[in-house]
């Protein structure tokens, strides 16, 4: 059984971590179901949208009323109704599941607008990448390790060419800076002392 499940972007990582949450009938967000371990000596605690279906006889799961989205940034998602009259003998992981899809699919739209929110890139530069990237994609085929080198050497460039751009952003307000990255403060920081080379506490 998973515990929750949890969707993130390469580009913006745990920023906007998204997941399906669950509200009750009465709007409250329930706490995690605790199940025993088959040796009943410990157990684990479980806050997938699908364990909570209202199930069991002398302690009854809390039972789902909503599903949202939600990600790590604050934002949350369209709410959308559970409709217990349709689902008949299915578990709930099955019957919910479309209604948790629409979920991920409003998280995507989340992600489309952060990356619309973040600082634009030239169309040029744009352009420039996706010709790497393809140039490299197809290098791969002929030559993994030449494809690693290619890819090793925009590792370097991206740490020469972001050094002192890095101590200059660390300078200015963070919240704008991460806005402009798409990023939380924290993964922010993190990458400006990854670039400049100091330790992120620091």
């Amino acid at each position: 059984m998973e515990t929750d499940e949890t969707w993130t972007s390469d580009e913006y990582g745990r920023s906007h971590e998204g997941r399906v949450g669950v509200l009750l009938d009465d709007g409250s967000v329930p706490k995690p179901v605790y199940f025993d371990s088959a040796s009943g000596s410990s157990g684990w605690e479980v806050s997938h949208w699908s364990v909570y279906d209202g199930a069991g006889t002398y302690q009854p799961r809390p039972k789902a009323h909503l599903l949202r989205a939600e990600c790590s940034c604050g934002w949350t998602g369209p709410r959308h109704t559970v409709d217990w009259t349709t689902a008949g003998e299915l578990p709930f992981h099955e019957s919910g599941l479309r209604t948790a899809e629409r979920c991920e699919e409003d998280w995507d739209a989340h992600i489309r607008d952060v990356a619309t929110a973040t600082i634009p890139l030239p169309a040029e530069l744009e352009a420039l990448f996706q010709s790497v990237t393809t140039a490299i994609e197809n290098l791969a085929r002929d030559s993994p390790t030449a494809a690693i080198k290619a890819a090793r050497t925009l590792e370097l460039i991206a740490q020469r060419t972001a050094h002192w751009p890095a101590h200059d952003a660390r300078d200015q307000d963070p919240q704008r800076v991460a806005a402009d990255l798409g990023l939380s403060v924290d993964a922010t920081r993190a990458l400006l002392a990854r670039f400049g080379g100091w330790h992120p506490c620091g």
